[in-house]
C-alpha cells in the first residue's frame, strides 16, 4: 500500500520537508535570540531611565565612548553654553513634524558636553536657518539622557557635505569636538531639565519608547516553530489521503472484476 512512498514525487517531497524543518527551527531560533536580546535591552533602558541622576564625568570622559549599558541614563552637569559654536541637526522630526535638533555645547571644567537642546520646527526652506531660541546665559546646571555619539551605524544615517553653516545631520560627537576650540566628553545629553530655566526654549524631546521588549520577535518565533507542524501536519495529510486514493482504487478495481467474473 505504501509503497508510493519510494516514488519520485515522493523521495521529492519527502527532501522538501526535511529541508523544511530544520530551516524553520533554525529562523525561529534566531527570532527568539533577538526577542532575547531586545527584551534585556529594554529592561535596561527602562531601568536607566527610572534611575537616580549622577553627574555625567561618572559614565563618560573626554575623548571616551559612551557604555552600551549607560545609554539613556540621567546624568547632570553644570557649565555655561557656548552659543557661537551651537549646531543645528537637520532632518529630524517630532511628533510627525519635520525641524531640527539644536546641539549648544555647555562648558564645564572637566570638558564640553554636547546638549541637545530640543527640536526647533524647519524653516522657510530645507536650507534655511530655524529660529533658535537662546539658551540661558550665566551658569547652568542641566539634567538629561546620556547618548552615545550618532554614526552612519547606530542610525542609518548618511552624512554629506556642502551642508548650511552650522548644519550638521548626525550628533557625531568625534567630528563635531574637531571643530571646536576645547575638549569634549564622548558621548552627549538629550535635555530633559535646566537650572535656570530660562525663557521660550526648543521643545524638549520625549524618552525613547521601549516597546514591547521584542514581543513581536517572539510572536515570529512562534510562526516559524508552528510552521514546522504545519510541513509536518500537512506531509501526513497527503500521504493519508494518497493512500485512501490508492485503497478507494483498488476496491474499484476489485468490484469490476467480480462484476465480470
Amino acid at each position: 500500500m505504501y509503497r508510493f512512498l519510494l516514488s519520485r514525487r515522493w523521495v521529492g517531497l519527502h527532501l522538501l520537508v526535511l529541508v523544511l524543518i530544520p530551516t524553520f527551527f533554525f529562523l525561529g531560533r534566531w527570532q527568539w535570540g533577538r526577542f532575547e536580546e531586545r527584551s534585556a535591552d529594554s529592561t535596561r533602558i527602562t531601568a536607566n531611565l527610572a534611575a537616580a541622576p549622577v553627574p555625567v564625568d561618572r559614565l563618560d570622559r573626554v575623548g571616551a565612548s559612551v557604555p552600551y549599558g549607560d545609554r539613556y541614563r540621567l546624568v547632570t552637569a553644570t557649565g555655561r553654553y557656548d552659543t557661537a559654536h551651537q549646531l543645528v541637526v537637520r532632518r529630524r522630526t517630532l511628533n510627525s513634524r519635520v525641524g531640527f535638533y539644536v546641539v549648544t555645547p555647555l562648558v564645564t571644567p572637566q570638558g564640553a558636553v554636547l546638549v541637545n537642546r530640543g527640536w526647533v520646527p524647519a524653516g522657510a526652506t530645507a536650507d534655511a536657518s530655524p529660529q533658535v531660541p537662546a539658551p540661558p546665559t550665566g551658569q547652568v546646571t542641566v539634567t538629561g539622557r546620556l547618548r552615545p555619539a550618532e554614526t552612519r551605524d547606530n542610525t542609518g544615517i548618511r552624512t554629506r557635505s556642502g551642508l548650511p553653516s552650522g548644519q550638521i545631520l548626525l550628533i557625531d560627537t568625534p567630528r563635531i569636538a574637531e571643530g571646536l576650540p576645547y575638549a569634549v566628553f564622548g558621548g552627549f545629553v538629550e535635555l530633559t531639565a535646566q537650572q535656570p530655566q530660562g525663557g521660550a526654549s526648543p521643545e524638549l524631546l520625549p524618552p525613547p519608547d521601549v516597546g514591547a521588549g521584542g514581543g513581536l520577535n517572539l510572536a515570529y518565533a512562534v510562526q516559524w516553530w508552528l510552521f514546522i507542524g504545519i510541513a509536518v501536519g500537512g506531509w501526513v495529510l497527503l500521504l493519508r489521503r494518497e493512500a485512501r486514493d490508492l485503497r478507494a482504487e483498488r476496491a474499484s478495481q476489485a468490484v469490476t472484476a467480480g462484476a465480470a467474473m
